[in-house]
């Protein structure tokens, strides 16, 4: 029998497709396929593959080695004493764990989008989203965290060379006893410049910028062991291991940096081969620099007279010698490594925010790419000015440890996508794995985790702050106006 309720049908008339609900538009995925077919294209001209190996590397130790042990190491000692040496291997651990993950993801899915993109292949937009948005905290608040420790160095060198310093009310933001810090405003426009040329030519500028970080690192190994005093590690951890675990969450901000290899996938030569290379490459040298001038730092110097010293390194070359030149030229060299780090991570920043223009989740305008040059010139002029303001304007502390909670949320994500993609797409070819997965995952997640838990009050505010801010952002514009969304109306 008809039920006589029911509308007539015509026949060969089908009922349309039902439109699907919030929740599975928030979960809808996009193929590894889709993002690897798209790699390199933008709003008018195309990314060009020209990094091997090699300038991966260095992109990659570019990116990470610099503030952190320059200007960082400062902040952390008070809160570690001689274990400082300890937070920085327990953070190295933790970054391992995601660079295992990350080195995997990034020869499945070689594209810019870092782990934003991972995550859109595996957990879907809204996740994708959220990891996005993390690493637009990680990136472009790091670039003016570092941008103002350039300029420490840049007082240290002019004093030892010059003997004049820029007045504390133009090289200092408000909080620190300035008004506004120019030499940070000054190195991010420096970098915007080498930008602009194009990824090979700033590649090139990186290499040698990292060259002469790593040896000045081993040069103040060579000095400043002169002047250890194992006296000064009798009291190994003198504020427990509540304290370690602070130092480390402020030390991971020494790590961040290691990924900037994977914002690179659509602009290597043969990025399944040579991104997971230059993530494990990279890591394994930065680390081991670390713990090593960590170790002689402390050795050197007390470790209570480390506080409100964000040019360490160089004031112990001083008191070890005596003499002010070995200083200065630590001076240097920091000035030349740190404006690589900014160089490496506000490249990172925009090819990020251009993976996900290119998905409609941010405007279009960071998607557009200079015919000419190949680069994204409009992202990069808009992304560096926004840093360099908020470098001249926010003190350091503050800006290390919410670069390190975006990190670390953006992290533990990561660890969860190997995972997933492992099980929903068994058959892709993988050019290297995790070592037993999901265990070495799941640890890195949980250690991601608990560096978290060990950040201060006022840092989750700001990070739920942002990330509420995200939140309202998406929906008002990415919801809709994602490439995936058309195909769902």
């Amino acid at each position: 029998m008809l039920d006589q309720g029911a509308p007539p049908q015509n026949p060969g008339q089908t009922a349309a497709p039902a439109s699907p609900g919030v929740g599975a538009r928030l979960m809808r995925r996009k193929p590894v396929e889709n993002l690897v077919a798209e790699g390199g294209q933008g709003e008018g001209g195309s990314l060009r593959r020209s990094l091997g190996l090699w300038q991966l590397t260095m992109i990659s130790i570019g990116a990470t080695l610099g503030t952190g042990i320059f200007v960082v190491l400062g902040e952390a000692v008070p809160k570690a004493g001689p274990a400082v040496t300890l937070a920085f291997v327990i953070a190295g651990l933790t970054a391992l764990f995601s660079a295992l993950s990350y080195a995997e993801l990034a020869g499945t899915i070689p594209v810019s989008g870092s782990s934003y993109s991972y995550a859109y292949a595996t957990m879907g937009e809204l996740i994708a989203w959220i990891c996005g948005w993390c690493l637009v905290l990680e990136y472009g608040v790091s670039v003016a965290a570092v941008a103002v420790g350039w300029g420490e160095y840049l007082n240290e060198l002019l004093d030892g060379t010059v003997g004049v310093t820029i007045p504390a009310a133009l090289s200092a933001p408000p909080g620190d006893g300035g008004v506004f810090n120019l030499p940070a405003l000054i190195v991010v426009l420096l970098a915007m410049a080498f930008l602009l040329g194009g990824a090979r030519e700033s590649a090139r500028a990186n290499t040698v910028m990292v060259i002469v970080k790593i040896a000045a690192l081993v040069l103040f190994c060579a000095i400043g062991v002169q002047g250890f005093r194992s006296g000064n590690y009798e009291n190994f951890m003198p504020l427990g291991m509540a304290g370690v675990s602070a130092a480390g969450a402020t030390l991971f901000f020494s790590y961040i940096g290691f990924d900037a290899a994977s914002t690179a996938g659509e602009e290597a030569k043969n990025a399944q081969r040579d991104l997971p290379r230059a993530i494990m490459l990279s890591l394994v040298i930065v680390t081991a620099l670390y713990v090593l001038v960590a170790a002689v730092a402390v050795g050197a110097k007390p470790w209570e007279n480390f506080t409100g010293s964000e040019a360490a390194l160089a004031q112990i070359m001083r008191e070890v010698t005596g003499q002010t030149f070995w200083g200065t030229l630590l001076a240097f060299c920091a000035v030349i490594a740190i404006a690589s780090v900014v160089l490496t991570v506000l490249y990172g920043q925009t090819r990020i925010l251009f993976a996900m223009s290119r998905d409609g989740l941010v405007p279009k305008v960071f998607a557009r790419v200079h015919p000419k040059s190949g680069t994204p010139r409009a992202n990069t002029l808009i992304v560096s000015l926004f840093c360099g303001v908020l470098a001249a304007a926010i003190p350091l502390g503050q800006l290390a440890d919410a670069t390190s909670i975006g990190t670390l949320f953006a992290f533990a994500l990561v660890n969860v996508a190997v995972v997933v993609l492992r099980r929903t797409r068994p058959d892709m070819p993988r050019t290297f794995r995790v070592p037993l997965s999901p265990v070495l995952p799941a640890l890195g997640f949980v250690l991601c985790l608990w560096m978290m838990g060990s950040l201060s009050t006022v840092t989750w505010v700001v990070f739920g702050v942002w990330m509420a801010a995200g939140l309202v952002f998406y929906f008002v514009y990415g919801y809709r106006r994602s490439r995936l969304a058309p195909s769902e109306k």
